[in-house]
């Protein structure tokens, strides 16, 4: 029989290994808190064709530099060919790798930190002379002739519009449900105005959603109503608002799934055939509206609801300002010129590696940069110099088109999203459009 004392000891140290062992695990224990960041050397990202672009890598890990470590890094002409791949060494936690584009674009470097087990990347994006980016192919021949036709039929379509009052989130303001006929599905959206308004008063907001299957925004129209406007909020797909969260969801899983590709093949079956000539009925009804001033159509959304401002400025004379967050339709045409295109990338690739002439074809006639070159509107645009989803390309080769007074708001470390400041700039500008029209 061993020693009474040995048990103790034998347990103390069982313990302490257990202690050390746990501490051995905690110390090994992969670090998260690495920030890896990558900035341009010209504060605003913008430089010349052929000049030098130096990208700044800076690596730390609790806010102290880390160095002596290698980072990889891919660089792109936004996301297209040229492509290069490469890797820098961190000094006192920094790197510069430098590149060019000799033509109007963008530049984009990608730079990944790999740990043992966890992956760091950052963004970098550069704007080459992107005001000089051009049209990668015309506007149809027969684009004005085409887009008369579908609005003939639009025209001979009563719009026989139907309001159902609902609750009004906002005081002094009233709100509806509206649905009024369209081809193919009606335009579906809530309505609203602020109380007893005199006739002929008010200015008119339409509020255009970005991709996804959801309702119509009661709330979008009652605030815009309360700042005293007509506001018209609508749904990209004509369908019922105000449904439970499934109904929207059995729609995006089923009916609805991948809209986008739907009709593809011809632009009288293109999906957002009916979501652009919805835009122009809608404004049939707000310019109907004994209480419209008579002059005032802002058209106001980000993404795919920037796609449907530009097109409803290039399709409908009576739009007399747009706001367009980061949108979408722009350049479908881009790839035939080993361009990068923006959302929703429709055009696919045929099994030669070029694109689907039926398809690229069916795009250019919804295509945001040929509705840009129709209109004397007068529009802001925003652009994240990182997006990849309506990457910044697409959208100056819209932005340079649009042949009314425009602006451009460039949120150079932003990615597919309207930060603070794109949304606080695109808000400003049309209230500063309201202001003047009042004069």
């Amino acid at each position: 029989m061993k020693p009474a004392f040995v048990r103790p000891f034998f347990l103390a140290t069982a313990l302490f290994i257990g202690s050390f062992g746990q501490l051995i695990a905690q110390e090994t224990k992969p670090a998260t808190n690495y920030v890896l960041s990558v900035n341009t050397d010209h504060a605003d990202a913008l430089y010349k064709k052929g000049e030098s672009v130096s990208f700044q890598v800076a690596l730390q890990l609790d806010k102290q530099p880390v160095s002596g470590v290698e980072v990889s890094y891919t660089m792109s002409k936004d996301g297209v060919a040229p492509i290069i791949n490469g890797k820098a060494k961190l000094e006192n936690g920094k790197a510069t790798i430098t590149g060019q584009l000799d033509e109007p674009g963008f530049l984009i470097c990608r730079v990944t930190y790999q740990t043992n087990k966890l992956n760091f990347s950052s963004l970098g994006g550069a704007g080459i002379d992107p005001t000089q980016i051009k049209p990668s192919l015309p506007v149809p021949d027969d684009f004005d002739a085409f887009w008369q036709e579908k609005k003939a039929q639009l025209a001979a379509v009563p719009g026989s519009p139907n309001l159902t009052p609902v609750k009004s989130p906002v005081a002094g303001v009233e709100t509806f449900d509206l649905q009024a006929a369209s081809i193919g599905k009606p335009v579906s959206g809530y309505f609203a105005r602020p109380a007893d308004a005199k006739p002929r008063s008010l200015p008119a907001i339409l509020l255009v959603h970005g991709a996804g299957v959801r309702s119509a925004s009661l709330g979008g129209a009652a605030n815009w109503a309360k700042q005293g406007l007509l506001a018209l909020d609508i749904n990209a797909h004509g369908i019922p608002n105000g449904q439970p969260e499934k109904y929207y969801t059995d729609l995006a899983n089923g009916e609805l799934k991948d809209y986008r590709a739907i009709g593809r093949d011809s632009r009288d079956t293109i999906y957002f055939m009916g979501m652009c000539l919805r835009l122009i009925r809608a404004i049939d009804f707000l310019t109907a509206q004994t209480d419209w001033d008579g002059k005032t159509v802002i058209v106001y959304g980000s993404s795919q609801g920037g796609l449907q401002a530009i097109a409803a400025a290039g399709l409908d004379k009576r739009v007399t300002f747009i706001a367009a967050g980061v949108p979408a339709g722009c350049d479908h045409s881009g790839v035939a010129v080993n361009r990068v295109n923006g959302w929703p990338k429709i055009v696919p690739n045929d099994k030669d590696g070029k694109p689907d002439a039926k398809v690229l074809n069916a795009a250019r006639y919804i295509d945001c940069m040929n509705f840009a070159t129709r209109t004397k509107a007068g529009g802001i645009f925003t652009v994240g110099f990182i997006d990849g989803t309506c990457p910044p390309t697409s959208v100056y080769a819209a932005y340079n088109n649009f042949s009314g007074k425009k602006e451009i708001f460039n949120d150079i470390k932003a990615g597919h999203t309207n930060t603070p400041k794109a949304s606080e700039a695109m808000r400003q500008a049309a209230l500063k459009h309201l202001a003047e029209q009042k004069k």
